[in-house]
């Protein structure tokens, strides 16, 4: 049977013998210019869409990373073949010389990819010597970044939009390992893709055994912790809730003998570096870490991630897990969970707004003549620009102001106390999805259904049959959890209508029970019975 060209590009640029799935069908669409939005799990093979996709279209790829050591596992894995095309990175780190060769390298076409960040993409003159350049492939890596209410969200993402028209609409993939129905549907409206062909597989892992541990008081759950993770094998990673944790269970764990780094936003950047890459040399038995730590570590064998405490959603925990076992053989995912803990994360979600910073942010915008900085405005307004992004972005998700290459600017004539009123609004609906989907979380924490088979559930894929590899499975009471789904008359995955709380998309089944996302209201759990005997949903055309 004769391979296709993109099997055989695969074969005699990358060496490759064959594609994963879901791969082919992504580069295929983009070779005949639809727009994409791929879902695959972490170490699924996403940059090889952008790869084989920019290498068989004419022209520049433009590769969109939101992180400096994103970009240079990037850029090596392209280096690493003699036959791939050049490719370069334009950020901070690079000074005007070499900030200039890479921009005439693109110009004379030398080079046919480009990396660069978001933060980038906001600059004036980046996007215009961009737009001299013949770009044919705009990929947005980490895409869920783009959602507003998503856990890795980046105010820059949000200028992607404005970026693509900007640059003659290319043809886009989106990519992100961590999508449920939710995010997908957001990351297609920020981004306006058109009529893409959306692609969601192989979200299972399931080499990585799932498992929960309840603790009855924090002292309990910590020394569970410290005697759990010296006992695995290494290296892994362990996630706290807080920087004061992340350090108490790192000097813990070295006080036990274990290679133990720590990392969290609040060190130093040399710090954060040097942890990063004893991770990733077998330098570090484990990473201690908040959150802040994880995003584009390409480290195959993570033998075990443990959560010292419940995230904020399924989709952090997703990706989280999911950076262990990435070379195949067997991994363990282990949460610790108090439902007391739920309490820091409902504090977490909770969003405040200040009427009178709004108001003041607001009111220079309206007066201004044109689009503002943020460091203009923040200028203006005597505060950092830190808070202007958040005051600007408040009043963004309110509809009152939007974001442009140039800055931000009014939508049109408005009171500033409508602004005000409609951003607080806006702040309340993040803060009701924020907090449903802690409820999520716990959920899946409390469950004694397979649990593989909820976290699946969440993004819309089907597991029939518990699938043997957590601790529900083993202690046997998911065999007592059937769920038929034709029985059930809206499956997973089904838009449906509430009378009271409109459009909704089905996320979970269970025998008595659905869990449907609503954009207004987020994620709500729905007993059958009732949902039935009066008819709250129907189908959606």
């Amino acid at each position: 049977m004769p391979h296709s060209p993109i099997t055989r590009t695969a074969q005699e640029v990358f060496g490759w013998p064959s594609l994963r799935g879901g791969q082919e069908e992504s580069i295929s669409a983009l070779l005949e210019d639809r727009d994409v939005l791929t879902v695959l799990p972490t170490g699924g093979g996403k940059s090889a869409i952008y790869q084989l996709a920019g290498i068989l279209r004419d022209g520049i790829t433009i590769v969109v990373s939101p992180l400096i050591a994103l970009q240079a596992d990037q850029l090596n894995q392209l280096s690493e073949h003699p036959n791939a095309p050049r490719a370069v990175a334009i950020n901070s780190t690079l000074g005007e010389r070499a900030t200039e060769e890479a921009w005439e390298s693109l110009e004379s076409g030398a080079t046919e990819f480009v990396f660069l960040a978001p933060e980038q993409l906001a600059k004036d003159d980046v996007l215009r010597r961009l737009a001299t350049l013949r770009i044919t492939l705009f990929v947005v890596d980490e895409a869920h970044c783009v959602a507003s209410w998503g856990h890795d969200f980046r105010p820059d993402y949000l200028r992607l939009g404005e970026v693509r028209d900007a640059l003659g609409n290319p043809t886009t993939v989106a990519l992100t390992a961590t999508g449920a129905e939710p995010v997908r549907v957001e990351i297609i409206e920020r981004l306006a893709l058109k009529d893409p062909l959306v692609v969601v597989h192989g979200v299972d892992r399931p080499n990585i055994d799932l498992d929960v541990r309840r603790a009855t008081s924090e002292s309990e759950k910590r020394d569970a912790v410290l005697e759990l993770v010296p006992s695995l094998p290494r290296p892994g990673l362990l996630y706290a809730a807080t920087r004061r944790e992340a350090e108490e269970y790192g000097t813990e764990l070295s006080a036990r003998g274990m290679r133990a780094d720590v990392y969290h936003a609040g060190l130093s950047a040399r710090e954060r570096a040097r942890v990063h890459e004893a991770f990733l040399d077998g330098a570090s038995d484990v990473v201690v870490a908040t959150n802040a730590f994880g995003m584009g570590i390409d480290k195959p064998d993570v033998r075990f991630v443990v959560h010292a405490s419940v995230p904020e959603s399924l989709d952090a925990y997703y990706q989280e897990i999911g950076r262990s076992g990435r070379d195949g053989e067997a991994a363990s995912a282990v949460l610790f969970y108090r439902s007391e803990d739920l309490g820091l994360r409902k504090y977490f979600a909770a969003r405040g707004t200040d009427a009178v910073r709004l108001r003041g942010a607001y009111t220079v915008l309206a007066a201004a003549r044109g689009p503002l900085r943020g460091k203009d405005l923040a200028a203006q307004l005597g505060v950092s620009t830190r808070s202007v992004t958040a005051l600007v972005n408040q009043l963004v998700e309110g509809g009152s102001v939007r974001l442009t290459r140039d800055g931000a600017e009014t939508m049109g004539p408005l009171d500033a106390d409508d602004a005000v009123v409609a951003a607080e609004e806006a702040a309340e609906r993040r803060q009701r999805i924020e907090e449903s989907r802690v409820e999520v979380m716990r959920r899946y924490a409390e469950t004694r259904d397979c649990r593989r088979r909820v976290l699946l559930g969440y993004f819309g894929e089907n597991l029939p049959e518990p699938c043997g590899h957590c601790d529900t499975c083993r202690a046997g009471t998911a065999d007592e959890i059937v769920v038929n789904e034709f029985s059930v008359p809206f499956p997973a995955g089904a838009a449906v209508e509430h009378i009271e709380w409109g459009r909704g998309s089905v996320v979970d089944v269970e025998d008595d029970r659905l869990t449907v996302f609503f954009g207004e209201q987020g994620y709500k759990v729905l007993a059958l019975d009732l949902v039935q005997e009066h008819g709250l949903l129907t189908l959606a055309g």
